[in-house]
This record gives structure tokens, sequence and C-alpha cells, in this order.
């Protein structure tokens, strides 16, 4: 009986995955026919990003040498 159901779980596994490619080859055939055809794909909405850093950036620091390493130097 275990095998059965292990038959039946793969089956399931099966059929899904061979769905989901087949919809995803679908989705690419449209373009890849279209290619083929010579003919240009519907245009894509284009979108604009603002990237702001995450913190905000310190400003560099110059070091500057204590007086009294200066005179030893």
């Amino acid at each position: 009986m275990t095998f059965a159901f292990a038959t039946v779980a793969f089956l399931i596994a099966a059929w899904l995955a061979i769905v989901v490619l087949a919809e995803t080859l679908e989705e690419y055939g449209t373009k890849v026919r279209a290619a083929l055809a010579g003919a240009t794909p519907a245009p894509v909405a284009v979108m604009s990003l603002k990237v702001r850093p995450r913190y905000p950036s310190r400003r560099p620091v110059r070091l500057r040498a204590r007086p009294e390493l200066l005179a030893a130097a």
C-alpha cells in the first residue's frame, strides 16, 4: 500500500512540474515566435527607482598628527 501512495505522490509531483513548465514555455514561446517573425514585442513599462543609501554616508575625517609626535620626528 505504501508503494501505491508513493506512486500517486510521484505522479502528482510530475504532473505539477509539467504544468508549471508548460506555462513558462507558453509565456516565452510568444516572445520567441515574435522574434522569429521579425515583429517587435509589446513594449514593457519602464519603472524608475530612486536608490538611496540605507545609512547616511559619513564625511571622511582627515587625521592630524598630535603636536608632540610631530616634534619627536
